[in-house]
This record gives C-alpha cells, sequence and structure tokens, in this order.
C-alpha cells in the first residue's frame, strides 16, 4: 500500500498497575480487530518505553498505544477496541495526524505512503525498527547517549518509546514545535549523527521506517504523550 492516507491517528492510553493483566489481554485480542475496524488501512498496537534505553527494561507497562491509517479524513473511531482500552485506562490521549514525509516499510508494508510535502507547525517523527538479534546489544549500547540529546533538545515537546514487543521492536514517537527542530536535532547534535553514520555500516536493522507528519490537532490528556512540563 503506498498511497498517502488522509489521515493517521495515535492513540495513547494510561492504565493503572492493577489492570496491567487486562492490558496485556487486550494486546493480544485487539491486534486483528483494530485491522479490521471500518476504515482502517493499517493499524498497530504497541507497547511504550520511557525512550530513554529502548532495551528490555525500559518498557512502561501502564502505557499502551496504536498507530492508525484510515482511508478517510473523517475516520478515527475505534470502535470497540477503543471503547476496551477506555475501560481501562486512568487517561488518554489522540493525535490526529497528516502525513509529510516517510521512508521504509512496517510488517512489509508502506502504511504511511511515499509523501513529500512541508508543514509550517508541530511535527510528529515516527521511527520504527526490527533489530536483527545479533546486533541487539550493539545497539542498545550506542542510543543512551542519543536518549540524552534528544531530552534536552530545543523545540522538543514530548517523547517517548514504541514496540511491538519488549525486545527486538525499537521505535519512538516526538512531537516537535516545528520541522527546523527535528532536522536541527536529526542531523547536527553529534551523537545522532553518529548513530546514522554506524546504522548502515553495522546494519543493526532487518526493517525501518521513519516518517514525519503535521499535527493536526491533540485532544485528552497530553500528559500521557510524556509531555513537557511548561509546555503547551
Amino acid at each position: 500500500m503506498s498511497s498517502v492516507p488522509p489521515l493517521v491517528t495515535l492513540h495513547v492510553w494510561r492504565v493503572p498497575r492493577r489492570a496491567i493483566g487486562r492490558a496485556f489481554v487486550r494486546m493480544a485480542q485487539d491486534r486483528r480487530v483494530l485491522r479490521r475496524l471500518p476504515g482502517v488501512r493499517f493499524g498497530k498496537l504497541l507497547g511504550t518505553g520511557t525512550g530513554t534505553s529502548f532495551g528490555p527494561g525500559d518498557a512502561d507497562l501502564t502505557r499502551y498505544a496504536a498507530v492508525v491509517a484510515w482511508d478517510g479524513a473523517d475516520g478515527g473511531d475505534l470502535g470497540r477496541v477503543g471503547v476496551a482500552w477506555e475501560s481501562i485506562a486512568t487517561s488518554a490521549a489522540r493525535v490526529d495526524l497528516r502525513p509529510l514525509t516517510s521512508r521504509g516499510t512496517w510488517s512489509g508494508q508502506v502504511p504511511f505512503g511515499a509523501p513529500q510535502q512541508r508543514c509550517d507547525g508541530p511535527v510528529l517523527a515516527l521511527t520504527r525498527a526490527r533489530l536483527r538479534p545479533v546486533k541487539a546489544l550493539t545497539f542498545w549500547r550506542a542510543v543512551p547517549p542519543v536518549a540524552r540529546e534528544l531530552a534536552a533538545a530545543p523545540g522538543l515537546l514530548a517523547r517517548f518509546g514504541v514496540g511491538e514487543a519488549p525486545v527486538g521492536w525499537q521505535g519512538t514517537v516526538s512531537v516537535w514545535r516545528g520541522a527546523t527542530d527535528l532536522t536541527r536535532f536529526a542531523y547536527r547534535q553529534p551523537e545522532h549523527r553518529a548513530v546514522i553514520a554506524r546504522t548502515t555500516a553495522v546494519r543493526w536493522y532487518a526493517e525501518d521506517l521513519f516518517a514525519r507528519f503535521a499535527v493536526l490537532g491533540i485532544s485528552g490528556d497530553r500528559a500521557v504523550l510524556g509531555w513537557r512540563e511548561g509546555e503547551r
């Protein structure tokens, strides 16, 4: 699938510790249900992490997410999947997105097309990779300095890690004031530039994807997104 979806939504839920077991059940049961909802062309349920190390110890068992690409601009209704997650969540947020750029694949698909557009407002960056098992340890060792740079990056509004499994399926979500801030971090911060340079040589990834989106709107509790205090 290579056409550009008119709408992509990011849904994030915070659950209490007493509901972690129920969240695990939902993760197992809702994956296929999500993909079969009317209007959904691509959908993934994801676990999350703090985004500080991206190893197994980084997992946040009280936060879960879904990334969904829709056939129409009026999409976004998760139906019974959304109802099920809302029944166990203490807080939630939804981010409406329009694809700006995308390269790579996710589970063999091109979920966000290959747009080449610009945006003057806030942007969201989504990275996702499936690590080669023999390369995982070197990847985890390389990440902490980049994570520290990201946490202090000018223009960063929110960030957290995402993954389809606790080990080997790595990703990040970050929200920025604008594309200039994101580009400055991606290509000018020394630690991040070093990791980019090593990626091709070391061949960490069996599959990877990088996508950038215009943020059309945010509803719900921004704290669930890891929003920086004092930012609006």
